[in-house]
């Protein structure tokens, strides 16, 4: 087992902090391990009576590459990471979703990062914003199918960790006959 002796900050904003650990591997040998310190991420997703999913199409500049993405952000120091999945929904979308349940937890990159997603789902959202409050967030908005989802996948337009996470298990559920 990997054991960590001590870690120190090398760089700290109010998204992140990297921090160098001192590690003891296993046989006994120690190296420098840098871990990513971030906020918990809340997910939303909102799934219809047409087994539709309600994603954004974005670039990210860091990858240079569009794709959809489910809405998401930080949560707040103590907020419940359903309420801010929610509140992330109504920005980014100008949709209020209904009653949040949590489809599934996630920890895209632990080798490294204490990036922890929750992904919460509900079937129902009411528009309540023609354009969202965080517009900027996404190119555009659009209802689709969850048949459609590995086709999606297969063409490289969903890339996101926590989207792919819940997209095919939600589109296992729907075909497995359970719902959320």
């Amino acid at each position: 087992m990997w054991r960590n002796l001590g870690e120190r900050t090398v760089y700290e904003n109010r998204w992140v902090r990297v921090n160098m650990a001192d590690v003891v591997l296993p046989d006994g040998r120690h190296l420098d391990h840098t871990v990513i310190r971030v906020r918990p991420v809340a997910v939303a997703t909102v799934v219809n009576d047409a087994d539709e999913v309600l994603l954004l199409w974005r670039h990210r500049f860091i990858t240079d590459a569009w794709g959809w993405e489910l809405p998401s952000g930080g949560t707040g120091e103590g907020e419940d990471p359903a309420v801010a999945a929610a509140r992330e929904f109504e920005e980014e979308t100008g949709w209020r979703p209904g009653p949040m349940r949590l489809l599934l937890a996630l920890d895209p990159m632990p080798g490294i990062s204490t990036s922890h997603h929750r992904v919460y789902v509900s079937d129902s959202a009411e528009q309540v914003r023609e354009i969202p409050e965080d517009d900027f967030e996404s190119a555009r908005r659009a209802w689709v199918p969850l048949s459609e989802v590995p086709d999606l996948l297969a063409r490289g337009e969903i890339r996101s960790a926590n989207a792919v996470a819940a997209l095919l298990m939600l589109q296992a559920q729907r075909l497995g006959g359970a719902r959320t």
